[in-house]
């Protein structure tokens, strides 16, 4: 198993690589060829996918934190380069379900039964003008849910990203405590040290002082003696 600091964002990558390839092959291929039903499911698969090629920028972002920061800068570019392939697939899915959502408009109102051709009025009856004009709502309603969606991503990755920093700041407050903490340590070890010796040095002079005390008072006592017994 692969222990590296750069193994899970390289994991990641690769999983992301994998998405938009499949992405890539949908919007290519099965989004533009089928029809109805088909089609409209295969969007639907790109939308799902482009949410979890999202979460994997998403979790690149949080692995590459553990990055030594010699090698962070060539990993914040491929990260870059991960947003940029991820936006531009977002806005092709999004210009493909705004192209065929138009296209099964124009079809629906090409449709026979429309009105007379001659007619004044370029929408035939009321009831397809009706139509119309709800597929035109929903067309814009779908857009405003996408930029909705769009925008709370954007929020939630700089909350996610304020809150990394905010764990970063705490994390260096810890180390800069333990930092603190040690050097106290080594204060309080070395004034000990200093206590003892100055202990050690206290009891060496008391006993020179009662050396000198008892050789005084051993002198005193031949001098006494001497004088008495003259």
């Amino acid at each position: 198993m692969d222990n590296s600091p750069t193994s899970l964002f390289d994991s990641y990558e690769q999983d992301f690589q994998q998405i938009i390839q499949s992405i890539r092959d949908k919007l290519d291929g099965d989004a533009k060829d089928q029809q109805g039903e088909q089609r409209k499911a295969a969007l639907r698969r790109v939308e799902m996918e482009l949410d979890e090629a999202d979460e994997m920028v998403s979790q690149m972002e949080i692995e590459i934190q553990g990055i030594p920061q010699s090698l962070r800068p060539s990993y914040q570019k491929r990260i870059r380069t991960s947003k940029d392939d991820l936006q531009r697939y977002k806005k092709l899915s999004k210009d493909l379900h705004a192209q065929f959502a138009r296209s099964d408009l124009l079809g629906t109102t090409a449709r026979p039964g429309m009105g007379d051709p001659m007619s004044d009025d370029p929408y035939g009856p009321t009831s397809d003008r009706t139509r119309l004009l709800a597929g035109t709502t929903l067309l814009e309603d779908g857009s405003r849910r996408l930029q909705e969606s769009q925008r709370i991503a954007l929020e939630t990755e700089e909350q996610g990203t304020d809150i990394l920093r905010s764990l970063r700041g705490q994390r260096e407050q810890i180390q800069n405590a333990r930092d603190t903490l040690s050097r106290a340590d080594t204060s309080i070890d070395r004034a000990s040290g200093t206590l003892k010796k100055m202990i050690r040095r206290m009891y060496q002079q008391r006993v020179v002082t009662a050396a000198i005390i008892a050789v005084l008072l051993i002198l005193i006592g031949i001098i006494l003696w001497a004088k008495l017994w003259r």
